[in-house]
């Protein structure tokens, strides 16, 4: 069949839809942002420019998605993000525990297309937009190459998540490019525009396999020279950065652009960025210095940079370098973050500078609403890099996680929107603000420093919650080996009361006669965890062999908190250690880790306004065994009353009821004094908060984390049973029961399949 028209200019086919939402970008924050609103009911559109969601996490790119657990290498334990960011998370190590990229790209599209109320747009490409007034957007256009069809998309909200802020920018949003001067907001840490550059660049990595045989390669001739690259890209030296053996390439470093245009000049740094990696590549295959990299064969290279930084939208307040080191509190917060401030030189790969300069702050920080709601656009909220923050505060809040955990703060806020008919806005004053922030907390998400009231929960009305047990932590089992030297100090994390007085007595192998010291610490701040008060320092002769070590330390903890019970290097020694784990108690080790710029001690320059403080950070599973020791007095902060809480995480204590490891069939009964509905039983559990869980490239010792309830069951009056849940592996555990039930008693069976770990819960709400 032949169609012919030749009368008039044909035209493409032109979609109109109309929805609550219109989320622009799908990367983590656009994700987290869609599935947020249309959980609440809201009609999303989720329109992104590529084939795949994820940005700079997606298999185009491969950058690992992480966020304040920052690989585990500072002082910010049990930080991972909770909400929608560890749902994705939590799936993707079950499902992925490899970290292959093409399978975390069907992680977030299987989380997306679950949500009835999201429209799906991949490889549509929004490219004008239309206002309804000065300050309100009514629709943007886009267009899809792949169905040749053109959308007019309408929406009472928008959020703008896609990386360079095109809808604020189209919409008129003030924004700020490049750093700030130092005087500004006062920031130290603000760089010399003229010698390091005032933008990060872009990144584009690839990777390498092993072949069965020796494997040749020719460069394409727009590759960097070999000469070029020993003599410019001066990384190539360096241990810290360069390892040739590396399978899954972790050269971050390959970074260009950032004293260009990072908007409009892509394409010329995506061909620099070719020309860089095929150079790098060619110089490791050919320049005969590295002979471990003859069975190497080129797997993938990116074809798209990961871009780090561009416009940033000006809101109500503007983070900045105090409100991350200081840890500053704000009425409005509704999320955290606590990344390194990491900037880059703008000459990226070309730079004599180190790649990062990263400088960490001595816990999480804040991130207030305020940053979300650009000014001058009345319908518009923003999320991920664009955020209201400066160049300097920017450097930390844009990674992946803390981008997503922004994402789900944004869907919330336009849901309540929505229900209540009012403006982004409307949630910035201090009396309104108390309702998103509760809405965040009941679906798993955390916000530090944040006083609540008792949210709805019929758990609350309750006459009695008993518990079939409760630990009391008097010894941690001498039960594992003697790991290795006290090559680096040691300590174990240990949750403590108010006025309490320690004593510890500990296990070693002496190789001669020698001492052990043993400090006493606790953190400034009763949230954080970085050990930086001395409290006592006690020192105990050690004969040869094996011995028993008392240590008693006469000062009383000064309030509710972890302390640190630390026993510094000695090669003389070593310690005995123990396999049995459960929810908030860790092991912490004053060693470095390169990768995120921990060398045992922060020691930052005395006029960059950091502060100096030592990291002392867990090892990773299979390792990281609790340090074996009998503690006086008993630990008795793993009660039920935890179950009443909203912090659903180890912070100053626990926050987790835990049965004692004895306990067979740990039970929870309830029992109301009238007949209560109840609908949906929700549980919290301890899905490991203090590990990253990169989405890619690291790789992870479990799938579930040990730590996690994996069965439930639900009965009730006359031990009826009403629902049970098997093979859970995730946070939140939430049963919805077919029919109300009318009911004066509850009880919950749990078990944890990991063996010699005892059931815990973080939380429990009754609805």
């Amino acid at each position: 069949m032949i169609i012919e028209d030749f009368s008039n200019n044909r035209s493409t086919k032109r979609v109109e839809k109309t929805y609550d939402l219109v989320v622009v970008g799908g990367g983590m924050a656009g994700v987290c942002a869609a599935i947020a609103a249309a959980r609440r009911q809201l009609s999303v559109a989720l329109i992104q420019d590529r084939p795949v969601l994820g940005g700079n996490a997606s298999s185009e790119i491969r950058v690992w998605m992480l966020g304040a657990t920052s690989h585990m290498g500072n002082n910010n334990r049990w930080a991972r993000e909770g909400g929608v960011v560890d749902e994705i998370m939590v799936e993707n190590v079950y499902k992925n525990k490899e970290g292959n990229p093409v399978i975390f790209d069907t992680i977030l599209i299987d989380k997306v297309l679950a949500e009835k109320n999201i429209d799906l747009y991949l490889n549509t490409i929004v490219y004008a937009l239309r206002k309804k007034d000065t300050h309100t957007i009514a629709t943007v256009t886009a267009y899809n190459p792949q169905n040749e069809t053109e959308y007019e998309i309408s929406g009472r909200l928008f959020c703008d998540s896609s990386g360079d802020g095109l809808i604020g920018y189209l919409a008129g949003a003030p924004y700020r490019i490049g750093a700030e001067d130092a005087g500004e907001f006062d920031e130290a840490f603000a760089p010399d525009k003229e010698e390091f550059g005032e933008r990060l660049g872009h990144t584009l990595f690839f990777y390498t396999k092993k072949a069965d045989k020796p494997v040749k390669f020719v460069a394409p001739d727009f590759a960097c020279k070999r000469e070029t690259v020993e003599r410019e890209i001066h990384r190539i030296q360096n241990p810290n950065y360069f390892d040739p053996a590396s399978m899954g390439c972790k050269y971050w470093w390959i970074e260009y652009g950032g004293r260009l245009n990072g908007i409009n000049d892509t394409e010329e740094i995506k061909h620099k960025l070719w020309s860089v990696a095929y150079g790098i590549w060619d110089y490791i295959k050919n320049s005969g210095k590295f002979p471990e990299a003859e069975h190497l064969t080129l797997e993938w290279v990116g074809t798209i940079p990961g871009k780090r930084e561009s416009r940033r939208f000006v809101g109500s307040y503007m983070l900045s370098q105090k409100d991350i080191v200081e840890q500053r509190f704000h009425y409005d917060a509704v999320t955290f973050g606590g990344w390194s401030i990491d900037v880059h030189p703008a000459d990226g790969v070309f730079s004599s500078h180190p790649a990062c300069s990263q400088w960490h702050s001595k816990g999480v920080y804040q991130i207030p609403y305020r940053c979300y709601v650009p000014l001058g656009v009345n319908n518009l909220f923003v999320a991920g890099r664009t955020i209201s923050a400066t160049h300097v505060a920017f450097a930390s809040s844009r990674v992946m996680a803390t981008c997503g955990a922004g994402g789900e703060v944004v869907g919330t806020a336009a849901a309540l929107c929505l229900l209540h008919h009012c403006s982004p806005a409307y949630w910035i004053h201090p009396d309104n603000v108390r309702l998103l922030q509760a809405e965040l907390i009941r679906a798993g998400n955390y916000i530090p420093g944040l006083e609540l009231p008792v949210m709805e929960n019929m758990l609350h009305s309750a006459a009695s919650l008993a518990v079939s047990s409760e630990l009391q932590l008097e010894e941690i089992p001498f039960s594992g080996g003697f790991m290795r030297k006290l090559e680096h100090s040691s300590a174990q994390m240990i949750p403590v009361r108010k006025n309490t007085k320690l004593a510890v007595c500990v296990e070693v192998v002496a190789g001669r006669e020698t001492m052990l010291t043993a400090e006493l610490r606790i953190s400034s701040k009763y949230f954080n965890h970085t050990p930086d008060v001395i409290l006592e320092t006690v020192c105990r002769e050690v004969k040869l062999g094996k011995t028993f070590i008392d240590f008693s330390f006469s000062v009383a903890i000064p309030h509710d908190c972890y302390a640190f019970v630390c026993f510094l290097k000695n090669e003389d020694l070593k310690l005995r250690f123990s396999p049995f784990r459960m929810s908030g108690l860790l092991s912490v080790f004053n060693k470095v880790m390169p990768a995120v710029s921990n060398w045992g001690r922060q020691i930052p320059p005395p006029h960059i306004g950091i502060e100096e403080f030592e990291f002392w950070c867990p090892e990773r599973r299979p390792d990281g065994q609790n340090i074996a020791m009998k503690i006086s007095p008993p630990i008795d902060l793993f009660g039920k009353e935890n179950l009443y809480g909203w912090v659903n995480r180890p912070v100053e204590s626990p926050h987790a009821w835990v049965a004692s490891p004895s306990d067979e069939h740990p039970r929870l009964i309830l029992t109301w004094s009238w007949k209560a509905i109840v609908r949906e039983i929700t549980l919290f559990c301890d899905t490991d908060f203090d590990h990253p869980m990169e989405s890619v490239q690291w790789g992870h010792c479990d799938d579930k984390m040990p730590f996690c309830v994996d069965a439930v069951k639900v009965y009730g009056a006359d031990d009826r049973l009403l629902a049970e849940v098997t093979q859970n592996y995730r946070t939140r555990i939430v049963i919805s029961l077919p029919e109300p039930v009318e009911t004066e008693t509850l009880m919950l069976e749990l078990s944890n399949s990991t063996p010699g770990i005892p059931v815990s819960l973080f939380g429990l709400s009754i609805q």
